[in-house]
This record gives structure tokens, C-alpha cells and sequence, in this order.
């Protein structure tokens, strides 16, 4: 089995598959002043099994584009959407996100929780305008530095992992290059990386494994994840994911 086969079996059946919460998506909503009668469409770039996908369709008077290229993902998200009753607002479509098959000025809000760093935060906002219309929100979690300074080996794991990791600042700097104005910024709690995200992934690894055969593979998915985790545990102060909120100028 593939590496991204196994990553795949690791992660379907979690809630979120990465960082983030419900309290948190709704903070956003508020931060970007969006009038919830009104009717939107949206699409949800990256959305995985559908945490955020499913919430936004509660709260909004919108139709989603539920966006990511795994197809199994996909097919919770359509089992839970139509468990809640949530079919008829949401739409999946399984495709890449650097080849988004999209008109011009098509969606009111880009969603995109956790998810933009597969093709890099500047290259997202810019290929990505071009979809909202004007005025239109773009809303995006990215993994962020929370301090100046952070110390050495900490640097080098994310420079490796995700080498466009920056402060708040030059991520904000950027939307503004790019034709946004920044609304709101906000990072996430320590909940939304341990309660929501890595303690339920920890929990799984058991079944996981057993699931597996034991391979190699997969208990080299495990240790990966387990140093990610303590690397979390151990540097906290020094980097979450920040949440951006900008509109289309």
C-alpha cells in the first residue's frame, strides 16, 4: 500500500484532518461581517471530511462547493451531509486545488481551513482571486509564527516540512499585494490542535496499526506523526495557525 493510501486510511474517519474547531470557523464568520440570510455561494477549498463544510452550510443560506482531491474524503462528507439533512447545500467535486475548474467571479466566500500550504499561501491568494467576485471574502487558515525569534530546532523541522511559514505580518502583506483588504486575524487555541486534532489522531493509531499488518509503513506514519505531535507539545508558544479574513478589492 502507498504512503498516501495509508495516510488516507489514517485520516477518513477523523473529524478534522488538521487544526481547527467549530467555536473557530464561526469566529471567523463573525469576523468577516457576512450577512447569514443573504444567499451565498461558496466553495470549501480542501475540506477534507467536511468539519467546516458542514458547519457553514448550518449556519448560512448558501450553496457550497465542497472542494478536495481525495475522493474518499469526499464520500464521508456526502454520508454525513446527507445524515444531517445537508445534501441539497452542498456539492463535492474531487479535483487538485492548483487546477480549479471555476468561472471568473464565481463565489461570494473561498473557504480553505488547513489546506492552502499544499500549494503555498502566496500562490493560493493570487490563482485564487480570480474566483471571487468583487468584494468577495477569502477566509484561510495558515500555519504561522507567533514569535520573532523561535528556537533552532523548531526552525529547521518547518523550514523542511513547509518552508513559507511566516509571521502574521508578512502573511497579511501579502493579501495586500495581492488585491485583498485584510478584515480579521485571529490564531488558533491549543484546543483546536490537541482536543480536536491530535489526541483523537493518538487514539487511532492502535487500530490503525492492526488494520495495517503492522507494516513498516504504517508505523513509520505513526512515528512521524507522533514527533509532529511532541514538537507541538514541546514549542506551542511559538507558532500556530493563524486565521485570515480578507475581501476582494
Amino acid at each position: 500500500m502507498e504512503d498516501y493510501q495509508l495516510l488516507i486510511d489514517l485520516h477518513k474517519n477523523a473529524n478534522r484532518q488538521g487544526p481547527g474547531g467549530d467555536a473557530e470557523t464561526e469566529m471567523a464568520l463573525d469576523l468577516s461581517m457576512v450577512d447569514r440570510s443573504a444567499p451565498l455561494k461558496i466553495a470549501d477549498i480542501g475540506c477534507g471530511t467536511g468539519a467546516s463544510t458542514l458547519l457553514l452550510a448550518q449556519l448560512l443560506n448558501a450553496q457550497i462547493t465542497a472542494v478536495d482531491f481525495l475522493k474518499e474524503f469526499l464520500e464521508v462528507l456526502e454520508s454525513k451531509a446527507e445524515n444531517m439533512g445537508l445534501s441539497e447545500k452542498i456539492a463535492t467535486l474531487s479535483c487538485s486545488m492548483d487546477n480549479l475548474p471555476f468561472g471568473d467571479e464565481e463565489f461570494d466566500i473561498l473557504w480553505s481551513e488547513g489546506a492552502i500550504y499544499n500549494i503555498g499561501f502566496e500562490r493560493g491568494v493570487k490563482d485564487w482571486k480570480r474566483y471571487l467576485k468583487m468584494g468577495g471574502l477569502l477566509v484561510v487558515s495558515e500555519i504561522t509564527w507567533i514569535t520573532r525569534s523561535r528556537p533552532s530546532e523548531l526552525q529547521k523541522y518547518w523550514d523542511n516540512e513547509y518552508p513559507e511559514i511566516d509571521m502574521a505580518s508578512s502573511k497579511i502583506s501579502l493579501l495586500e499585494k495581492n488585491g485583498y483588504s485584510p478584515i480579521g486575524y485571529f490564531i488558533l487555541p491549543e484546543d483546536c490542535w490537541l482536543a480536536n486534532y491530535y489526541q483523537p489522531m493518538q487514539n487511532s493509531f492502535k487500530d490503525f496499526l492492526y488494520r495495517n499488518g503492522n507494516s513498516e509503513e504504517a508505523q513509520a506514519i505513526v512515528e512521524a506523526q507522533n514527533k509532529e505531535i511532541e514538537l507541538y507539545e514541546k514549542y506551542k508558544s511559538y507558532y500556530s495557525y493563524g486565521v485570515y479574513v480578507a475581501r476582494k478589492l
